[in-house]
């Protein structure tokens, strides 16, 4: 994986992200528009990650720093690369970001049904806090 590029997204790959996820990322989003990820990336440049092997986009994590805390959103990557390292270095690109950030714990939201996600995460060091449930209130539609 010596040509595994790492990026920030730019307003010009947003599309392609979006088609990328419809193919690489379990379930979906309500910020999963070209309105939403447009936000982001506005808002903070550097949040949306991006791996590419010659050009291709194999990969996506956002991660998204508040001053706070540190999320992780939409670790994904395209089904046919999958299991040779292009999760864990893009895991390793979103927490040096953290890091240089100030940031001290990484959170990641992980679907509770994608049992192979939950083995990628727990095999990066992360694990379920029993004692916290996400609640969420839809404030558009």
């Amino acid at each position: 994986m010596d040509d595994l590029r790492m990026r920030a997204a730019a307003p010009g790959d947003l599309d392609a992200v979006l088609a990328f996820w419809k193919d690489a990322a379990e379930g979906t989003s309500i910020s999963d528009d070209r309105a939403g990820v447009e936000r982001l990336v506005a808002r903070d440049p550097d949040s949306l990650i991006l791996a590419e092997l010659g050009g291709e986009l194999v990969g996506t994590v956002i991660a998204g720093f508040d001053g706070w805390r540190c999320h992780l959103y939409r670790l994904a990557v395209h089904p046919d690369r999958r299991r040779r390292g292009i999760g864990s270095a893009l895991l390793a690109a979103a927490e040096e970001r953290f890091v240089a950030l100030g940031g001290r714990r990484g959170d990641a939201m992980v679907l509770t049904e994608n049992e192979r996600a939950h083995h990628a995460w727990r095999a990066a060091g992360y694990a379920p806090q029993p004692q916290w449930r996400r609640w969420v209130k839809p404030l558009a539609d």
